[in-house]
């Protein structure tokens, strides 16, 4: 075996602020933006979900409050020479919320599971820097070939296929948050339900109200209990962001995660240092579904890129707490560089719109035969607000348009069984701030995300030969030549970059405004 190299071995201790000795429970309402469609981490796809398991989990690698990738069930971790093994110690004496020790084959069964093709993971995907775990997935290996081994109880291997940069941030999502084996052996799919969950993190499951509230309680087996402040978390779901700015008015939310946008000067005027406004790694899109006629032409696709006035939605419609995006991946990404903009960036409004009718036309639509169009989207007021000012911009150009808006469940439900449609709402925070985690989500074979099927071989053959390149420049290059072929097949149409915008009471404490929009309760305190 080839030498080691220590990477870090400090564990993280939570700097929360101290509360005052009061015996009674201290409770935090924090409003989440929608209601999860499953609480199994190998299901799980959405930053909404994402809140509330890292508060019920913790997988060998967790978030600081500073949203950085620190230890978590792992004391420490070392990696091999050539990059391509890393080996976690697990901490002394850590225990699920039922009591059972945490134990390294606790990790090994959650990595097979999640590539198992019967468990139906969606994700499995951002995993597959992990040894045969792309075979696995697809059916063509068995699960306990994954380069996933318990050296001993407290001792986690895990081999790669290729030196993978950014695989210690990979861990910190929730794809490799662990699972309970007992727990999902005996109850199924129930596994997930209030006393039936068994988690590892700081909190554990009390409560799970459809369109009410997620209630999570203090885990008194957690190993930094005596750090955690916070008794009680109730998650609510505030897809109506006006109702829930009144609702937080009122004190029964003590913090919302997204504003409603064209509140943002008001807001600031009413509540002041309580709105924290900051960068956000993630892209605003309208994804084009190009498997269907007359999408298929990438003339019309296009067309409605082209006659988008990004500058007018985010300043007139999101106040400026998002920018305008001209590139699938957002500036600030890791191990890159400058994105590959769309080519008509610096063109005139006027310009564009004029482009864009003589695309159409070539496309065999006109005055006579106008292109319809059908927006799915998930319903807030920022997301309704956003998709009506892009049907008025597209029909300057002879485009007529039609609303389909459901809750956010349904409508990424809908997306990710392959439901049919036009044009959909979506949006993509980082996982790990690497251009990796936007590219894959085109590649034709990625079956959870490739929502509207886009197929081009020189792009998969570009991300294909990416993830085999070690030499970080020359892997940035492809990766740029790989983004510049979606800037002109625009199977994904971004609109903005993301920010991040966020109510919180004067009463909590702790909060640190990061550019990964984490923030685990775990840190957190309350005054009363």
């Amino acid at each position: 075996m080839s030498s080691w190299i220590k990477r870090t071995a400090l564990a993280a201790v939570a700097t929360v602020a101290l509360m005052s000795a009061a015996s009674a429970e201290v409770v935090y309402n924090r409003g989440n933006t929608g209601e999860p469609e499953t609480l199994d981490t190998h299901k799980t796809s959405t930053v909404q979900e994402a809140h509330i398991l890292r508060d019920l989990l913790e997988g060998l690698v967790a978030y600081s409050a500073k949203g950085e990738a620190i230890p978590g069930q792992a004391a420490k971790w070392e990696v091999s020479d050539d990059g391509l093994t890393y080996r976690f110690t697990l901490r002394d004496g850590i225990k699920w919320s039922n009591g059972d020790p945490v134990t390294a084959e606790d990790f090994v069964y959650s990595y097979r599971r999640i590539m198992d093709p019967a468990t139906g993971a969606k994700y499995a995907n951002i995993l597959y820097p992990i040894k045969n775990a792309e075979k696995i997935n697809k059916g063509q290996g068995k699960p306990e070939e994954l380069g996933v081994k318990a050296v001993d109880a407290k001792t986690v291997e895990i081999t790669l296929e290729a030196a993978t940069p950014y695989f210690i941030e990979l861990l910190t999502h929730q794809t490799s948050l662990p699972v309970h084996r007992a727990s999902v052996e005996k109850f199924g799919k129930d596994f997930v339900k209030p006393g039936n969950m068994v988690s590892n993190g700081a909190y554990k499951l009390a409560e799970f109200v459809p369109n009410s509230h997620i209630k999570l309680v203090k885990n008194e087996n957690y190993w930094d209990a005596k750090n955690v402040k916070i008794d009680t978390v109730n998650f609510i779901p505030h897809p109506d962001l006006a109702a829930a700015v009144r609702r937080y008015e009122a004190g029964e939310l003590d913090s919302m995660d997204e504003l409603p946008a064209n509140q943002i000067k008001t807001l600031k005027e009413r509540f002041k240092e309580q709105v924290k406004l900051g960068p956000y790694l993630g892209t605003w899109y309208l994804v084009v579904n190009s498997s269907k006629a007359p999408f298929n032409d990438v003339r019309v696709r296009q067309a409605l890129s082209m006659a988008i006035d990004r500058e007018f939605i985010a300043s007139e419609i999101w106040g400026q707490t998002m920018q305008p995006g001209y590139s699938f991946m957002p500036p600030g990404l890791g191990n890159y560089g400058e994105p590959a903009y769309m080519e008509y960036k610096d063109a005139s409004p006027i310009d564009r719109e004029e482009k864009a009718k003589a695309l159409l036309k070539e496309a065999g639509f006109g005055p006579g035969k106008p292109l319809k169009v059908e927006i799915r989207y998930n319903t807030t007021d920022n997301n309704r607000n956003s998709v009506i000012a892009v049907a008025d911009q597209w029909k300057q150009i002879g485009v007529e348009t039609s609303f389909i808006n459901t809750d956010g469940k349904t409508h990424f439900a809908h997306l990710r069984d392959g439901g049919d449609f036009d044009v959909a709402r979506y949006g993509w925070i980082a996982d790990y701030s690497d251009p990796n985690n936007f590219l894959f989500l085109l590649k034709s074979d990625n079956r959870g995300f490739n929502y509207g099927k886009y197929n081009n071989p020189e792009f998969d053959k570009l991300f294909d030969q990416s993830t085999k390149e070690l030499d970080l420049k020359k892997r940035a290059d492809i990766m740029k030549k790989a983004e510049t072929i979606l800037m002109k097949d625009m199977p994904w149409i971004p609109i903005m970059y993301y920010g991040k915008s966020n109510l919180i009471s004067p009463k909590i404490q702790g909060f640190v405004l990061n550019t990964r929009g984490v923030y685990p309760t775990r840190y957190l305190s309350k005054t009363q």
